[in-house]
């Protein structure tokens, strides 16, 4: 597949990291081009930067920027991300108090993402890892659970080729409603990293 990602940072340099594992074509898109580019050829394997018409070959469009940014990008793109999947991974984390989150209650990120571009097939993924533990692939020599909630079944089903593809392990949350959950459970696991001296280094796992 090809998999488009938005954003140049260290989630986009742990998502690349496994996508190229996984034997897809990677290309990187950023307001500032140089960065997709050095990001490209820091991964290697074939990954190369892009303007935002690299949206229209996408298999999985990957929002790997902050809440405002893909907000911005959905309803900038919204024509071209029409029929895509397309993956928010972002937490909304209030930043300046580090002590709640930003949305609404009982409304998800994503949710409001989504508005911005309603003919897009939203799934939420990825905000549970941490960027190191994506490079790595694993913690603790497990690899990582990566929680998929979706409406679009077809949409769950390349999500999951392009996590288990990677070499990790996906893990079925359910319906897209469910990214409420999963956006409160990361925002306690962040809390977490200092109190436990975990150092951005943990993962949530999901055990029988």
């Amino acid at each position: 597949m090809e998999i488009t990602i938005v954003g140049a940072g260290k989630m986009a340099r742990g998502i690349g990291t496994r996508a190229l594992a996984g034997g897809h074509r990677v290309r990187l898109v950023d307001n500032t081009r140089a960065k997709a580019d050095a990001l490209a050829a820091d991964l290697g394997g074939g990954a190369s930067g892009a303007d935002f018409d690299a949206l229209d070959g996408a298999d999985i469009v990957v929002l790997a920027v902050p809440f405002e940014a893909a907000k911005s990008v959905a309803r900038e793109h919204a024509q071209a991300l029409a029929g895509k999947v397309v993956v928010d991974i972002c937490n909304p984390v209030d930043f300046s108090t580090f002590d709640s989150l930003v949305t609404p209650p009982g409304e998800a990120a994503v949710s409001l993402i989504a508005a911005e571009a309603p003919r897009a097939r939203f799934v939420k993924a990825f905000n549970t890892t941490f960027s190191t533990a994506l490079v790595a692939g694993e913690v603790g020599g497990l690899p990582l659970d990566v929680f998929i909630a979706t409406d679009d079944d077809a949409a769950r089903s390349a999500v999951t080729e392009l996590v288990s593809s990677g070499g990790l392990r996906p893990v079925d949350a359910g319906p897209l409603r469910r990214a409420q959950e999963l956006e409160a459970f990361q925002f306690l696991h962040m809390t977490l990293q200092g109190r436990l001296g975990l150092n951005w280094s943990s993962a949530i796992k999901i055990l029988p």
